[in-house]
């Protein structure tokens, strides 16, 4: 985004093998209800599970509103075979001229440990730094959630930090590690994989 001009009246679709990003519809709000409320998949999320269909409504409002505004980019993941949103990756807290953004990701239960989110991740690594010519990537993972720290450091992030206290949610203070992933290093890691 900082050298390449970027269509803020589309959101592309991203393909990878089993699973693709699309935009979210207003039709996925059943699927994000089923993610977004169920109280193991939002453990460590930075909100509280989704109460109602009326707020996966409003979810998908906020999707949409971020992008407007220009400050969040969020997929629906889907299963290419049958379209079904298992669940979303997004890139927010955008920062053109620094050159970097947070990437968030969530998968819905049913469709955990098959690699789907790692396939995803490596295709939206893959937008974001050829495509969109971000420079850095940052992701901030509860030190509990060991499943997503090995997701982000099977993709090539370096833990940079440890934040104490850095949430309050439900009621529960939580800490927070600090990721990083540089260009550079993507390129290298990536190159290593077709060699």
């Amino acid at each position: 985004m900082n050298h390449v001009t970027f269509d803020w009246n589309h959101l592309p679709t991203i393909r990878a093998s089993r699973v693709y990003l699309r935009p979210v519809v207003a039709e996925d709000a059943d699927a994000l209800f089923t993610i977004f409320s169920d109280q193991q998949v939002m453990r460590y999320w930075g909100t509280p599970p989704l109460a109602d269909r009326n707020a996966a409504m409003q979810l998908v409002r906020e999707i949409h509103d971020g992008f407007e505004r220009r400050t969040m980019l969020k997929w629906g993941l889907a299963l290419s075979d049958s379209d079904a949103l298992i669940g979303t990756t997004t890139l927010f807290n955008l920062n053109v001229d620094n050159g970097r953004a947070e990437i968030g990701y969530c998968l819905g239960r049913a469709h955990w440990g098959n690699g789907y989110m790692h396939e995803a991740l490596q295709a939206q690594l893959k937008y974001s730094f050829e495509t969109l010519d971000f420079r850095r990537l940052e992701a901030d993972v509860d030190p509990r959630n060991t499943s997503s720290i090995r997701t982000l450091e099977r993709l090539g992030f370096q833990r940079e930090g440890y934040l104490r206290e850095r949430w309050h949610v439900n009621g529960e203070i939580q800490d927070t590690l600090f990721y990083g992933l540089l260009r550079r290093d993507w390129k290298m890691i990536t190159a290593g994989r077709r060699t």
